[in-house]
């Protein structure tokens, strides 16, 4: 698992710009499933047909492959190039943070001397990127062109580090999961949906789940801990200690009988879990949940210290939790 990991983590796809991991999704989940397509919206969609039959569901398990980056707004005479976020970048976090572009190319976040970043804190216009050319004929990149922050995957024990692990540790779930479907007796269609632009406003999850019309969806992200010191707010959800259910966030409330299926579950199977109250953040499930008529949604989260920041860290321990827990819930009837 920590292969598979460290083979997304370290693939690029910035929001908007998510051919490279897709493409190394696609190869992952090659002769796992019944069908792969990419629709409009570029969304990855691979279906695992079940045997069908009484109570069988349309699943939708979405997982964005999209990761937060940095794109080029201005390039000065000296190479330097000014930037503007995609998705939510903490200007705090960025300073002395390495950056990739797409073509491999190496940057470093400088921070502009008239800020005074030794007084107070810059904003985010203060920053430069720093690719070490001596002049503009130097630098390869125009305006427009985006970088994920670098370097890639690390794992020290049961603990993984990496710039993306939002939500790239949610496509290891998904694709582990379709691993260990492959010869497994389900009569549930699994709609397998690795999703774009999420970082940007869950926009690729709108438009697959109105395209699917699934019967039920569960999304797979990162939530916040509150087990870092002073931690505010207060939250009670801890790296390492199992896969979080989530009950509500700033975007959504988890369908109370979809929840209390995935409970039962886990307590059944012994799998460690949480229940996740986010008071800031949504995922895919926002999205999905309110596609053509409605659908009933929710989210399971794993864990993760330092979200969107250059060192993000999940607990191995957790991604293999929530792939027990769906692959047990999709073992039997889902009663709702």
């Amino acid at each position: 698992m920590q292969q598979l990991a460290k083979r997304l983590a370290e693939a690029f796809g910035v929001s908007g710009f998510e051919d490279k991991i897709r493409d190394v999704i696609r190869e992952e989940i090659a002769g796992l499933v019944d069908e792969v397509s990419v629709d409009a919206m570029g969304n990855l969609v691979a279906i695992r047909k079940g045997r069908g039959g009484d109570g069988a569901r349309r699943v939708m398990l979405a997982a964005h492959m999209d990761q937060i980056g940095l794109m080029v707004t201005h390039v000065d005479e000296k190479g330097f190039m000014r930037f503007t976020s995609v998705g939510f970048i903490y200007a705090l976090a960025s300073w002395g943070g390495q950056v990739r572009f797409a073509d491999g190319t190496i940057g470093t976040v400088g921070v502009d001397g008239r800020a005074e970043p030794r007084s107070k804190l810059p904003d985010l216009r203060d920053y430069f990127i720093d690719v070490g050319a001596g002049d503009r004929s130097e630098v390869k990149q125009k305006v427009g062109d985006v970088c994920g922050f670098w370097p890639g995957f690390t794992a020290q024990g049961n603990v993984w580090f990496s710039p993306n692990l939002d939500d790239r540790a949610g496509c290891v779930v998904l694709v582990q999961l379709l691993r260990e479907l492959k010869d497994a007796a389900v009569d549930h269609d699994v709609y397998a949906v690795f999703t774009t632009q999420e970082e940007v406003g869950i926009r690729g999850a709108r438009t697959a789940g109105y395209a699917l019309e699934p019967d039920l969806a569960i999304a797979l992200d990162v939530t916040l801990t509150g087990d870092l010191p002073h931690a505010s707010p207060a939250m009670d959800v801890s790296l390492g200690k199992g896969v979080a259910i989530k009950i509500m966030d700033s975007g959504m409330i988890g369908h109370p009988g979809l929840n209390a299926r995935l409970i039962e579950t886990a307590e059944r199977e012994g799998i460690p879990h949480q229940r996740e109250v986010l008071q800031g953040g949504t995922t895919d499930a926002a999205a999905i949940q309110l596609a053509r008529a409605g659908v009933p949604a929710t989210a399971l989260s794993l864990p993760s210290r330092h979200v969107h920041t250059p060192s993000q860290m999940v607990d191995q321990r957790d991604v293999e939790g929530a792939v027990r827990l769906l692959r047990a819930f999709l073992g039997g009837p889902i009663q709702l």
